[in-house]
């Protein structure tokens, strides 16, 4: 868990250099060089103008598409990592049991503990990396879709419901939201791992990072991380309903008791 933790905050800092120090100024059109440019920035762009041209200069709309066709491409990836997760949920029990017994913080019993804890991954054929993975291929794509955003000059131009896509939410409204699907989302998911202090901590502090992020950035940008939430909750509801209703049962049953 440590693992992803700081995966996690290298990603987010490649986020924010890549978001301030890369032509992030600069319209993107056809004769952009380079090949950030050229395969992540442009498509992207062309994406959205191409369906916005579609629905009559609606970019709202096209950005919901795009949104919504990127889930669909990476869904086969959610999967895999929705199968991770609940394998590791299913090891919980034998990882605590091995933290219990070798709960020493002395050096020789915690490399036991790291050893004996591969070898449970070993035999369950459990990758605790392997729900990073997802993330890795989604970060460039959200990043480029950022950038798209910044760079698309006619996005700028327009609005959709009651916010300027080019600029940030003035009512709060959409970071708001954004913060709250993430929260929904992410406790779907670690649904069952709720005692893990780490999983606790991600559980909050990602909808707080989406929250100050989305406010700073363009509304477009938050319009897609609320559309993107949204599609995720209905996947993970569709993917886990059986463990989601079981473990309300157990909760429900728990509580008679």
């Amino acid at each position: 868990m440590k693992r992803r933790i700081l995966l996690l905050s290298a990603l987010i800092g490649i986020v924010l250099l890549l978001s301030g120090c890369t032509e992030i100024n600069e319209p993107i059109t056809t004769e952009s060089e380079g090949v950030w440019n050229k395969y992540f920035v442009y498509p992207l762009s062309w994406l959205i103008t191409y369906f916005a041209e579609l629905l009559g200069s609606d970019y709202g709309l096209a950005i919901i598409i795009v949104t919504l066709l990127i889930r669909f491409a990476l869904l086969p990836l959610m999967i895999k990592q929705t199968k991770s997760s609940k394998a590791m949920q299913a090891i919980q029990p034998e990882m605590k049991a091995l933290r219990e017994k070798y709960s020493s913080k002395d050096q020789a019993t915690q490399q036991k503990l790291q050893q004996e804890t591969m070898q449970l991954f070993q035999k369950h054929g459990v990758n605790p990396l392997a729900g990073c993975f997802p993330l890795l291929i989604q970060m460039p794509i959200l990043i480029g879709f950022y950038h798209a955003i910044m760079r698309t000059t006619e996005i700028a131009e327009h609005n959709f419901l009651w916010f300027d896509l080019g600029e940030s939410d003035p009512y709060f409204i959409l970071p708001l939201v954004a913060g709250v699907t993430t929260f929904i989302q992410q406790k779907i998911t670690m649904m069952g791992m709720e005692n893990n202090p780490q999983m606790a901590m991600m559980l909050w502090l990602m909808p707080i990072m989406i929250v100050v992020f989305a406010i700073s950035f363009p509304a477009a940008l938050s319009l897609y991380w609320v559309v993107g939430n949204i599609f995720m909750i209905v996947q993970t509801i569709l993917i886990k309903g059986p463990d989601i209703r079981a473990a309300k049962s157990g909760n429900v049953g728990g509580a008679k008791k």
